[in-house]
């Protein structure tokens, strides 16, 4: 069954692509695994799927631990708090949930410690509502600064959970002039090569306005456990 919905996936997203005059192979699937056991992951990854979404550190260090040799990439979708930077910077090769020069700097001297070099990006609050995390689009310039003095973080782009509307595109292709007014602002584009946005929903319309990577569960392992 998650083989299937893995190609129906797979599939959906190249015709996204196409409709948006894009390479397929640019837009990088993340098999958002959170609520679901160590079977399920073994079952993707033997499907072909590499890179694994959860949302907590503790989830994610039991399901690493129980899924030992599989050739897979960890991504920490998630809120991070501070107090867990050091937890995240050992399970975790990519966090999407940077929300401040501080936790940029914790992770970075976590990683160091570990000898460790981790992928980040900058959660960006853009709807500001109340139940949702990310950085104000006015601290973006001090994050990637921060970022930019860094030992064993890489900072690549940026990363948006949009209010929970019939059509998000208008939210999408906002996170994408973000990006490019950071650029034009003087951010080395290096750190801005990712655009993390779109779910089981709405990845078709964030592919078509320029999501790199797509965090997709539901339509990959079912309704959440």
């Amino acid at each position: 069954m998650i083989e299937s919905r893995l190609a129906d996936v797979r599939d959906r997203i190249a015709r996204a692509a196409s409709r948006a005059h894009r390479d397929p192979s640019h837009i990088k699937l993340i098999a958002v695994s959170k609520t679901f056991g160590a079977d399920a992951v073994r079952e993707a990854a033997s499907a072909g799927q590499v890179d694994f979404g959860e949302n907590k550190v503790q989830e994610a260090q039991m399901k690493r631990a129980a899924t030992a040799g599989l050739k897979a990439v960890w991504h920490l979708i998630g809120h991070l708090q501070s107090n867990k930077a050091k937890k995240a910077a050992a399970e975790f090769d990519v966090i999407h949930s940077i929300d401040s020069a501080d936790l940029v700097r914790k992770v970075d001297a976590a990683a160091a410690a570990l000898g460790r070099t981790l992928t980040l990006l900058v959660q960006v609050d853009l709807a500001h509502e109340a139940t949702k995390h990310g950085a104000d689009e006015r601290e973006l310039p001090s994050i990637f600064e921060a970022a930019s003095a860094c030992r064993a973080v890489k900072m690549s782009g940026l990363m948006l959970i949009p209010p929970a509307v019939d059509d998000a595109r208008q939210w999408f292709a906002r996170l994408r002039e973000v990006r490019d007014g950071l650029i034009r602002a003087g951010v080395n584009r290096d750190q801005l090569t990712e655009l993390s946005m779109g779910m089981s929903h709405d990845f078709e319309t964030a592919i078509e306005e320029g999501a790199t990577m797509v965090r997709v569960g539901t339509a990959i392992f079912g309704a959440r456990l």
